[in-house]
């Protein structure tokens, strides 16, 4: 049975790094689960997920041309159709109860109105001018400076 992109296979994990697993697959061969191919949440440690010798199930994403076998864990599990492994993280200000405040902040006059380009542009020229002219004082005083006092 050859290693063919879409097929699934069972595997031993031989091997954990910091970027993912090396998992062994019939027929000798060895392909690599990515870490962020581990499982459907964000995984920090691989260690929290595997260890070896587990066995695991793994779909194969990529044969290179030079031998590399890229596999997923988190792609071999079957789901129902259209159903995505993706699960977004609420907001900030949302999923906290009954919070009317974060709700819409705009329908309370609390915002300024857009800058228009002229505008930002202007205001980070000025900003800009102030920063170096503050870096220039603190520079010169500390070097001796332009026309510093020589004695």
């Amino acid at each position: 049975m050859s290693i063919e992109v879409g097929s699934k296979l069972q595997g031993k994990v031989t091997g954990i790094t910091n970027f993912g697993a090396f998992v062994e697959l019939p027929e000798g061969s060895t392909g690599l689960v990515h870490i962020s191919e581990v499982a459907d949440n964000y995984v920090k440690d691989i260690n929290d997920h595997l260890k070896v010798g587990d066995a695991v199930e793994v779909k194969v994403i990529n044969v290179e041309k030079d031998g590399k076998i890229g596999l997923s864990i988190k792609k071999a599990k079957d789901r129902p159709e259209g159903q995505s492994s993706y699960t977004p993280r609420p907001r900030q200000g949302q999923g906290r109860g009954n919070d009317n405040r974060s709700k819409d902040f705009r329908s309370k006059g609390n915002f300024a109105p857009k800058e228009n380009f002229d505008q930002k542009l202007s205001r980070f020229l000025k900003d800009s001018e102030e920063r170096l002219s503050t870096l220039k004082r603190s520079t010169e005083t500390k070097r001796g400076g332009r026309g510093g006092r020589r004695g």
